[in-house]
């Protein structure tokens, strides 16, 4: 039985294996559960194996590597198209087992834990500036039921709500009072957890040569170079800086027939938490642009005199992307000047 592909849909406990020969007949359908995956797998003949890039597949296709088989991840809706049958754990591994040995298929690269650590770190941080947010605005709603307001931004109620709380006359029943104060206490709490996960992201940053090497780009700073960098992995995975825009939903997209082309607003594909962080800082370098007036007519100036902002936001996160591609896959260091000729 010479096995050359196995596909494998993973799950929490129980896996579904199907493996075929070189000439594409099924000669292998079994069910794993997760103590028998290594050993099977140990004792396998070294082969092409397929999976969905899901939870704990970068996990298992580090320990199948090290095992020396050939592992491929794939995104789920590149493998749908291959589904022949009625959803199951069967079918899937099957349209897994196909979709990998398609010439044309594109793929997942995998992630070390290194990587996969810090990208924990930016997961775990962005769900604590949601809960930030949301508390604040919670608490802002709430004293506007008793017609006090604050001004937006968090550091505004950080300033007033002692004010308000230690005000005996605008009207606020004790049981209120509490409830503010215990509200105004997790608001720190949040706050506190955000401050020590990007404490912890900074100093890996430091210690990373390529995330500081992104950072001098203007517009990306500790946030955005840590977290592109343990995203990106390898560079050289993309051919190109426009596969790398790409790949993070800052292209265009296409509805074009008949020899029409017809682009349209961003694909928006791809992670949006690092779409955002590279938009927010184009934001950021547009604003600084804007008061500064003795610099010449540059490239965004340009940018923004044609079209609007939010254009030249995106246009610059776009720039910004194709100049991170350039810095990690040749290893250079940014040099604002490079490409001008006096």
């Amino acid at each position: 039985m010479n096995i050359t592909t196995v596909g494998i849909d993973l799950a929490k406990q129980v896996f579904q294996v199907h493996g075929v020969d070189e000439r594409g007949k099924a000669v292998l359908k079994k069910q794993l559960k997760r103590d028998q995956m290594l050993p099977f797998f140990a004792n396998f003949q070294c082969c092409l194996i397929g999976m969905e890039a899901c939870g704990s597949a970068h996990f298992w296709a580090r320990k199948l590597e090290a095992l020396g088989h050939t592992v491929k991840l794939m995104a789920p809706q590149f493998v749908k198209p291959y589904v022949k049958t009625n959803k199951n754990d069967a079918a899937d591994a099957e349209a897994i087992c196909e979709a990998v040995s398609r010439p044309t298929m594109r793929f997942v690269p995998i992630k070390t834990a290194e990587q996969q650590a810090i990208l924990a770190l930016h997961r775990a941080r962005q769900g604590f500036v949601k809960a930030r947010t949301a508390q604040a605005n919670q608490i802002r709603g709430l004293l506007a039921e008793y017609g006090l307001a604050i001004p937006q931004g968090i550091s505004h109620i950080a300033k007033r709500l002692p004010e308000i709380l230690e005000d005996g006359e605008n009207g606020l029943p004790g049981i209120f009072r509490q409830l503010i104060d215990r509200l105004g206490m997790h608001l720190k709490e949040l706050d506190r957890q955000v401050d020590e996960l990007e404490a912890q992201i900074h100093i890996w940053h430091r210690e990373s040569t390529a995330s500081r090497k992104l950072a001098a780009i203007p517009g990306i700073g500790p946030i955005t170079a840590s977290a592109m960098v343990a995203s990106v992995g390898n560079a050289k995975n993309f051919e190109n800086g426009r596969q790398l825009a790409a790949w993070l939903g800052l292209v265009p997209r296409q509805h074009s027939s008949g020899g029409k082309q017809t682009l349209l607003g961003i694909s928006k594909r791809g992670d949006s938490y690092l779409r955002t962080l590279l938009i927010h800082g184009a934001r950021a370098v547009i604003r600084v642009s804007e008061h500064k007036t003795n610099q010449g007519r540059g490239w965004l100036a340009d940018v923004i005199g044609r079209r609007n902002k939010n254009v030249a936001a995106v246009a610059l996160a776009n720039k910004n992307a194709r100049t991170i591609w350039a810095l990690l896959a040749y290893e250079r260091n940014y040099e604002s000047n490079y490409g001008i000729t006096a």
